[in-house]
C-alpha cells in the first residue's frame, strides 16, 4: 500500500470522529471572517449616527483567536492521543517517525485547509446576515449589503495557517518524544484512575465548597457599603474571582467524588447498572478533569455574566431614558422651548407642556439614612437636594409639615439607603426648616439636569416651597431654575419631532434631551456590546461543547470493553443508555450549573449599574446558553449508542 492510499484508508476510517471537529472548526472560520468582514466594512463607520465599531469588532478578533487556537490543540491533542496505538503500529512495522509525522499532516492539511475554504466561503455568504443583525440591535438605520474584503480573506488565511502550524509544532513534538512502548500506552493514561478516595480529597472538597460560598457572599456585599474605597473594591474583586476559581477547581477535584462516594457508601458498595455506567465512572474520571472543568465553568460564567449585563442594558434603556427624560422632550431654557414648540406648531405637531419651577437647597437627611453613605464623597448633613412643589405634582399631596422623595431608583439605594420615614432639614440663608419623611418613590418628575447627579428631588407643600424660594443660596442655583418638558400627542409624530429636535441643535451643549435619542443611543452603544459578547459566547459554548464531547469520545472508546462484558451478560442497549443518559446528565450539567451559578451572583452583585431590569434578561439569557449546551450533551448519549450497539 503506498503512502496515498494510506492517507486516504486513514482519513475515511477516522472521518467518523472528525465530523463534529470539522463543523466547529467550519464554525469558528465562518464567525471570524464575518467578523474581520465587518472590521473592513464602510458602512460601520461611515453610516450617519452610527458608533465606530471596527475598533471593537477587531478587539473581540483577538480573543475569537485565542479561543479556537485553544479548541484546536486540544482537540489534536485528543485525536492525536487517540491514534497512538496507530502511530505505534506504523514504527512497528518499520516506518520513519518523520514519515508518521508527514501522513498526519497531511491527513490534518486536507481536513484543516478544506473546512477552512468551507468556513470562509460559509462567513463571506452570512456576512450581510450578521451585518444586518448588528444595525438591527444597534438600531442603525441602514442597508446592510454583501461586502467581499481581500483583507479580511488574507488576515483570515493568515491566523488559520499559524494555528495550523502551531498544531503541526505540537504533533511533532508528541512523535518524536514518545516511544513504541509509551505510545501504546498513551490512550490508556489520558485519565488518572483513582480507585479510592483520600481524606485529603474529602477536606480539598470541602475547602473548594467553602471558598465559592465565601466568593458569593462577598459579591452580596460588594456594593453594600462594605467596601467605601477603590482600593478595598477591586481587592475584593480580586479575592472574588481568586476565591470562585480555586473553589471551582477543588469542587470538582474533591467535592463531587466525595458526594458521589456519599451516596456508594449508603447502598454499601452494591450499585446496579445504571449507577455503576454513571456514579463510579464520574468518580474516577473527576479528578483528571478538574482543570478542564473549571477553565470551562470560569469562561462560560463569565460569557453568561457579561451577556446578561448587556442585555440588561439594552433592554432597560426604554425605561432607564424615561427615568432621565421623563417627557418626550426636556429643554433648559425657555427661548430653547419657545423655539421648538414654534417648530411643532409650523408642522402641525400637536403637544402637551409641562413646567415645573426646581429650586437648590442645602439638605440634612442623616435622620433618615439606613446606613452609611457607602464611599459617596458627600456630606449627609449638607448635601445639595432638588425641591419641588406639590402644586406641580398632583399625584403627591404633602402637609407643610412633610416631604416626599422621588427619582429613587435601584442604583442609588445601594449607595444611599433611605429609612421608611424620619425627620430632614431643608437650609436657606437664614432659615432652617424641619420636615417629616415620609418615603420615596421612583417615579422621575423631572430630567436628569435637575437632581444633581441622579439624587432624589423632594416634593414639599406650596406654601414652604414659597418660603424657600425666598431664602435662596444664590450660589447653588441652576442657570435654568424651571423643568420644561414637551410630550408629543400623537406617537406616530414622535420621529418626526425628534428629527426637528435634532435639527435645531437641542440635543447638544446641554440646552435639552431627547428621550428617544437617549434611549436610541444606550441601545446603540450596548447593542455592538451585546453583539460581540454574544458571537464571543457562541464561540466559546460551541468549542467548549466539543471539547466536552470529544472528552466523552475519548471515554467511551475506553468503556468499550466493558459493554461488551455487560451485553454479554445479557443487559440491553437501552439498561446501558440509562446509565449513560445520568453520566452525560452529570458531565455536561454540573459545569452548566456551576456555571450558571457563577454568572447568577456575578451578576447580581452590580446588574443595578447597567439598568433597570433584572429577571427577564438575565432569565433569557440563561435559559438559551442551557438550551444550546444541552445539544452536546444529546449528540454525545447517540454517540455512545453507537459504541453500545458495537460492542457487542
Amino acid at each position: 500500500m503506498s503512502i496515498n492510499q494510506l492517507i486516504f484508508q486513514n482519513l475515511k476510517a477516522n472521518i467518523k470522529h472528525y465530523y463534529l471537529y470539522i463543523f466547529a472548526l467550519m464554525f469558528s472560520v465562518a464567525l471570524y471572517f464575518a467578523f474581520v468582514t465587518l472590521q473592513y466594512d464602510p458602512a460601520l463607520d461611515q453610516t450617519r449616527g452610527s458608533i465606530k465599531g471596527a475598533a471593537a469588532i477587531k478587539s473581540a478578533s483577538v480573543l475569537l483567536i485565542a479561543i479556537v487556537a485553544i479548541f484546536n490543540l486540544y482537540a489534536n491533542n485528543i485525536f492525536v492521543k487517540r491514534r497512538s496505538k496507530e502511530i505505534g503500529l506504523l514504527q512497528l512495522i518499520g516506518m520513519t517517525k518523520t514519515s508518521i509525522f508527514r501522513i498526519l499532516s497531511t491527513e490534518n492539511f486536507i481536513l484543516y485547509f478544506s473546512s477552512l475554504l468551507i468556513g470562509s466561503f460559509i462567513g463571506f455568504s452570512v456576512s450581510k446576515l450578521i451585518l444586518m443583525v448588528l444595525f438591527q440591535i444597534t438600531g442603525v438605520n441602514a442597508i446592510a449589503t454583501l461586502h467581499f474584503s481581500t483583507q479580511a480573506l488574507v488576515q483570515t488565511l493568515v491566523v488559520f495557517v499559524a494555528v495550523y502550524l502551531l498544531i503541526m509544532l505540537v504533533n511533532y513534538v508528541f512523535i518524536k518524544r514518545q516511544t513504541i512502548l509509551s505510545l501504546f500506552r498513551a490512550s490508556t493514561s489520558t485519565e488518572i484512575k483513582v480507585k479510592r478516595m483520600s481524606y485529603t480529597e474529602a477536606v480539598l472538597g470541602l475547602i473548594g465548597l467553602a471558598l465559592i460560598l465565601l466568593g458569593y457572599y462577598v459579591s452580596s456585599k460588594l456594593f453594600g457599603g462594605d467596601f467605601t474605597t477603590m482600593v478595598e473594591l477591586f481587592s475584593a474583586m480580586i479575592f472574588i474571582l481568586a476565591s470562585v476559581i480555586i473553589g471551582s477547581y477543588l469542587f470538582y477535584r474533591g467535592s463531587v467524588r466525595m458526594l458521589l462516594n456519599v451516596i456508594r457508601k449508603k447502598r454499601n458498595g452494591y450499585l446496579n447498572v445504571r449507577e455503576v455506567l454513571s456514579l463510579s465512572s464520574i468518580m474516577f474520571r473527576m479528578k483528571s478533569n478538574a482543570l478542564l472543568l473549571t477553565v470551562i465553568t470560569t469562561v462560560s460564567a463569565l460569557a453568561i455574566a457579561l451577556l446578561s449585563l448587556s442585555y440588561i442594558a439594552y433592554y432597560s434603556a426604554e425605561k432607564t431614558a424615561k427615568n432621565d427624560v421623563p417627557a418626550h422632550f426636556s429643554i433648559i431654557q425657555k427661548e430653547d422651548a419657545d423655539k421648538f414648540k414654534a417648530a411643532l406648531d409650523g408642522r402641525h405637531i400637536s403637544h402637551s407642556d409641562t413646567n415645573i419651577e426646581v429650586i437648590q437647597t442645602k439638605a440634612n437627611i442623616k435622620g433618615i439614612l439606613a446606613g452609611n453613605m457607602n464611599g459617596l464623597m458627600v456630606d449627609p448633613s449638607s448635601m445639595m437636594l432638588s425641591v419641588i412643589s406639590d402644586v406641580n405634582t398632583p399625584f403627591y399631596n404633602v402637609t407643610p409639615e412633610q416631604t416626599i422623595f422621588t427619582g429613587t431608583n435601584d442604583l442609588l439605594s445601594k449607595f444611599m439607603s433611605f429609612k421608611e420615614a424620619g425627620q430632614i432639614e431643608l437650609a436657606g440663608q437664614q432659615r432652617t426648616t424641619p420636615l417629616t419623611y415620609l418615603g420615596s418613590k421612583k417615579t422621575s418628575l423631572v430630567s436628569w439636569y435637575f437632581t444633581n447627579g441622579g439624587m432624589p428631588v423632594a416634593i414639599v407643600d406650596d406654601s414652604v416651597f414659597q418660603r424657600l424660594k425666598q431664602d435662596l443660596v444664590p450660589s447653588l442655583q441652576k442657570k435654568s431654575a424651571t423643568y420644561q418638558g414637551i410630550d408629543i400627542v400623537n406617537g406616530a409624530e414622535l420621529q418626526t419631532a425628534n428629527q426637528i429636535f435634532g435639527e435645531l441643535g437641542l440635543d447638544i451643549d446641554d440646552r435639552g434631551d431627547s428621550r428617544l435619542t437617549s434611549m436610541l443611543n444606550q441601545k446603540n452603544r450596548m447593542g455592538l456590546t451585546m453583539f460581540i459578547v454574544g458571537f464571543l459566547g457562541l464561540t466559546f459554548l460551541i468549542t467548549s461543547g466539543c471539547i466536552l464531547y470529544f472528552k466523552q469520545m475519548d471515554e467511551s472508546e475506553d468503556e468499550k470493553p466493558t459493554y461488551t462484558i455487560l451485553r454479554k451478560l445479557g443487559y440491553t442497549q437501552e439498561d446501558l443508555l440509562k446509565g449513560i443518559r445520568r453520566k452525560q446528565l452529570f458531565n455536561f450539567g454540573i459545569p452548566l450549573v456551576v456555571g450558571l451559578s457563577h454568572s447568577y451572583f456575578a451578576v447580581q452583585s452590580g446588574w443595578f449599574m447597567f439598568g433597570a431590569e433584572l429577571w427577564t434578561p438575565m432569565i433569557l439569557v440563561m435559559v438559551l446558553y442551557t438550551a444550546l449546551y444541552s445539544v452536546f450533551g444529546f449528540l454525545s448519549v447517540q454517540h455512545y449508542k453507537k459504541v453500545i450497539r458495537r460492542a457487542l
